[in-house]
């Protein structure tokens, strides 16, 4: 059976991914803290890891150190206020959205580099409010900057990969009702993560690189 690790399985997309994998795939669910939802599944979860320190990118390391990965979903995310004529007071949490946004799927990503093999799949979770083109509204400064530096990551993870035939995709889930959107959205968990395995299922290393919604619409930069 095929190998998948997921971050921020606990909830949401992420929880939904794995509900979906389970059935393909031995599913690695990477949280901070579990859920009754989540333990519910049977899959292999590993609790307690936060992937914006050095210490919880150790332990992912070593608890996968002897797993062959196919598919590395990068799906922690988070979002928060970030207004200009707030910057100074909410600065901490501009900064905590770019560990978790931008960093934390690099990092995750160099330390399990090694587990990828010919044929893998690497996956970031990101959003169309990285997009430049694609900025009619403005605002929420600090997740789209983030969003906007984990798609340039993105990008430069798929030329170092691909001569290893390792498929590089940053996914759009659209907006999705869950926690971190305070429940407003178009379309809920589910539905948005069975859109999501049908776009990373039809990943060829000739996609590697792409910015697509899960309806499979190429996104602007």
């Amino acid at each position: 059976m095929k190998t998948a690790v997921i971050t921020g399985a606990n909830r949401g997309i992420g929880l939904e991914l794995a509900r979906l994998l389970r059935a393909s795939h031995q599913v690695h669910a990477v949280c901070r803290s579990s859920s009754p939802e989540l333990e519910a599944l049977g899959v292999e979860i590993l609790e307690g890891i936060d992937v914006t320190c050095s210490d919880g990118i150790a332990v992912l390391a070593a608890r996968l150190a002897d797993k062959e990965i196919d598919l590395l979903v990068n799906n922690a995310g988070l979002l928060r206020s970030s207004s200009l004529e707030n910057i100074e007071t909410e600065l901490d949490d501009w900064r905590a959205q770019y560990e978790v946004n931008a960093l934390a799927p690099l990092r995750v990503s160099a330390a399990l580099d090694g587990r990828l093999v010919a044929g893998s799949k690497l996956v970031i979770i990101t959003s169309r409010m990285g997009s430049m083109a694609d900025n009619s509204s403005g605002g929420a400064y600090a997740y789209r900057m983030s969003k906007a530096a984990v798609n340039s990551a993105g990008v430069s993870l798929a030329h170092a990969l691909r001569p290893r035939g390792i498929t590089v995709a940053l996914l759009h889930p659209g907006y999705v009702r869950t926690g971190m959107t305070g429940g407003n959205g178009h379309i809920d968990p589910d539905q948005a993560a069975a859109r999501l395995l049908e776009q990373i299922e039809a990943l060829e290393i000739e996609d590697s690189g792409c910015f697509r919604h899960a309806n499979g619409e190429v996104l602007p930069w």
